[in-house]
């Protein structure tokens, strides 16, 4: 492939890879410990990821149990899963916090739906925002002595890949709104 598009895809799957992890923390009724990445505590004055300072784990379905390396730090924890925009309140006995999920009500799974649709929908816009730089440069290179014919191709190899990458996009929001409606 011609390194002036392998550019633009690479950045394109970055695209997919941000919306992908984005979406992982969109909880759909089942506990996932990823709903917990972008939740850091202040560890001896530094902001530390939760994965960094505790064991994360899922003993059931719907709850996540996380315990704390160092005792000190499960108020911490609390403290910053409860300013989090996750909703729930963590339950504590001192060494072992436990975040339990309730049931999604009907409500809210087509809430969750919606925000995924929205994310899904600015990775669309992201990635023809690449096809449009992408197709921007290939415009320069006539001041290069490229032919017209060789920039038609590679504008044309580029909405193809901003083609394949938009299907993926799609493909990856119908997955993941049917998760957060199955009950």
């Amino acid at each position: 492939m011609d390194e002036r598009i392998e550019i633009y895809q690479s950045k394109m799957e970055k695209t997919i890879k941000s919306l992908e992890s984005e979406l992982g923390t969109i909880r759909a009724g089942r506990a996932n410990p990823h709903v917990l990445d972008r939740i850091t505590i202040d560890y001896y004055g530094t902001p530390t990821p939760l994965q960094q300072v505790a064991n994360v784990s899922v003993p059931e379905p719907r709850m996540i149990q996380i315990q704390p390396w160092e005792a000190s730090i499960v108020k911490d924890i609390c403290k910053a899963i409860q300013v989090s925009d996750l909703g729930i309140n963590p339950n504590t006995d001192g060494k072992v916090i436990r975040l339990v999920f309730p049931e999604l009500t009907e409500e809210r799974r087509k809430e969750l739906v919606k925000d995924v649709k929205k994310k899904g929908e600015a990775a669309k816009i992201a990635i023809r925002n690449i096809r449009r730089d992408a197709n921007d440069s290939y415009k320069k290179l006539s001041k290069e002595d490229v032919s017209e014919d060789e920039i038609k191709e590679l504008e044309d190899k580029t909405q193809k890949m901003t083609d394949k990458f938009i299907r993926k996009i799609d493909e990856i929001i119908e997955e993941k709104s049917k998760e957060v409606l199955t009950v």
